[in-house]
């Protein structure tokens, strides 16, 4: 008997995928529970001072209230890729979110991507893993998934899988800011996919595997590699520097500020779209170009002033360490310690009446072709509305002194689901259902 699958390629590589992607889901499920003791997501939501002392190599478990990747201590290294979704089937779409479940489950355990994995398949089958991580630990990996605007209204205004009316109000395309300099090409996306880990290889190879399970239903539309991550998302976590020299993040959000997180980053029941989103969160990417150039022909008092913070211990201006409170009303000679159109003025939630979470990362993408570095910040950032969140923050810095040396060429924004309740769930079920 010759079914449909065989005759096309593309369906017969779906029903492989649903084969070997929902065999694997109730067992790595088990192994997930196991692995966490039975209490299962709390490390990265209720209890974020644990996971923020776990090893490097450790997992990080893959289902609880929220996604893992959002509060999670943020991890060394990025790869973050945007996907343009290619079929006119909800049912293929819907098949590889849960083929994409299962194997994330797998591999934020440290396992293969797929129940045979790289190496113990039939010598004249695909194997259902690429490889590269074998002996490899989890390396604290997440895998954190968005939706984009277009995938549920294209550019056209076409209802492209029937979920056109589940489009969260706040779910729109960024307003245009002054000084961008998008690349269309490198910014949007139906879905996004933040893989997050301590080794780079492992990072790359989630990415690499789902976009393996994805073929015939999504194409890479960009993606961005980072490393040195920008921000503390735990107080257990040391400050970074960024590719200025200054130490980043120091009053970002923190996992254990429970009531702020509540209030800045999780969709609430009653937030507009809140039916399939409550427990989530909307995630903004602006990829960011560092003139790395002229800022290190600058002075290191015009750097400060720039920034607002002290170079070498990242004290607020006027201050003496680095978490001493930020005080505007301290002055310096004939004017205030922190000047006005520094950052951090205009940046800081006491000014801008907001606060987001910041999780990004620093990157360097070779050179521009003029002999100047092409490197920056892969800006990331959480928040329960990006309107309120990341849009009023923007509007704030239209005179920030560091807009002479940034100028953001790729943004993105998604929502994102809330976490995985147990090993029947998929990323996207409430809103597909």
């Amino acid at each position: 008997m010759t079914s449909d699958a065989s005759r096309d390629p593309r369906r017969a590589g779906l029903s492989r995928r649903r084969f070997f992607g929902l065999a694997g889901a109730g067992t790595a499920g088990v192994l997930a529970a196991g692995a966490a003791g039975g209490v299962i997501g709390h490390a990265t939501a209720a209890d974020p001072t644990a996971a923020g002392t776990a090893a490097a190599t450790d997992a990080v478990p893959f289902t609880g209230d929220h996604q893992a990747g959002i509060v999670t201590p943020a991890q060394d290294r990025l790869h973050f890729v945007a996907f343009d979704v290619i079929t006119d089937s909800r049912d293929d779409l819907v098949e590889m979110l849960q083929a994409w479940t299962a194997a994330a489950r797998r591999m934020t355990a440290g396992q293969d991507a797929g129940p045979v994995g790289a190496v113990d398949g039939g010598q004249y089958a695909p194997p259902d893993d690429t490889g590269e991580a074998i002996g490899l630990p989890a390396s604290g990996l997440t895998l954190t998934i968005g939706f984009g605007p277009t995938l549920f209204t294209a550019a056209d205004g076409t209802d492209r899988f029937g979920i056109a009316g589940r489009r969260p109000e706040p779910l729109a395309e960024l307003p245009s800011f002054p000084g961008d300099a998008l690349d269309p090409a490198r910014s949007g996306g139906d879905l996004c996919v933040q893989a997050c880990a301590n080794d780079p290889q492992v990072a790359v190879h989630a990415v690499r595997n789902l976009s393996r399970l994805g073929a015939g239903v999504v194409s890479v539309r960009w993606s961005q590699l980072g490393f040195g991550r920008t921000s503390s998302t735990s107080s257990a976590q040391a400050t970074p520097r960024n590719l200025f020299g200054f130490k980043d993040g120091t009053d970002n959000l923190k996992s254990e500020n429970g009531s702020a997180v509540e209030r800045f980053v999780w969709v609430a029941d009653g937030d507009p779209g809140a039916d399939w989103l409550a427990g989530g969160s909307y995630v903004v990417t602006r990829r960011i170009r560092m003139r790395i150039e002229p800022w290190d022909t600058s002075t290191l008092a015009e750097q400060e002033q720039t920034i607002g913070r002290t170079k070498g211990a990242g004290a607020p201006l006027g201050q003496q360490a680095e978490f001493d409170p930020v005080d505007f009303t301290v002055r310096a000679g004939t004017g205030p310690a922190i000047p006005e159109n520094s950052h951090v003025f205009l940046a800081h939630p006491t000014n801008s009446g907001t606060a987001i979470l910041r999780r990004g990362y620093s990157f360097v993408d070779g050179s521009d072709g003029l002999g100047r570095l092409d490197a920056g910040l892969f800006f990331i950032a959480y928040e329960r509305n990006p309107e309120t969140g990341f849009v009023q923050v923007q509007k704030n810095l239209r005179m920030d002194a560091m807009n002479e040396y940034i100028q953001h060429t790729s943004s993105a924004v998604f929502a994102c689901p809330p976490g995985i309740s147990g090993p029947d769930d998929w990323w996207g079920r409430a809103l597909f259902s």
